[in-house]
């Protein structure tokens, strides 16, 4: 799996905003990636260090539309620790 495959995006929220001052990111990963496949993706596209992945799985919701039902897509998300020595992330290019 190509490192642009395993990470979708970045999720920006009020709390990811919070924590990115302690040098962790949050970004959507594909379902099928691991830790090693995470980390090795982001050392490659945005070229720092990182010390630890947490991984998280979500469920789909049950969702109704009228007399139509169904689930919304699972998601999976990656939270990445940098090293202290590492540059920082720029998500919002200034």
């Amino acid at each position: 799996m190509e490192a642009r495959d395993v990470l979708k995006r970045p999720v920006i929220t009020e709390r990811s905003s919070e924590v990115m001052a302690d040098k962790k990111y949050t970004f959507e990963v594909d379902t099928r990636a691991n830790k090693t496949q995470v980390k090795q993706a982001v050392e490659e596209i945005f070229g720092v260090k990182v010390e630890k992945v947490n991984i998280m799985n979500y469920k789909g919701k049950f969702k109704r539309m009228g007399k139509h039902a169904g689930y919304t897509n699972k998601r999976r998300k990656a939270i990445v620790k940098l090293t202290a020595e590492s540059k920082d992330i720029e998500l919002f290019e200034i």
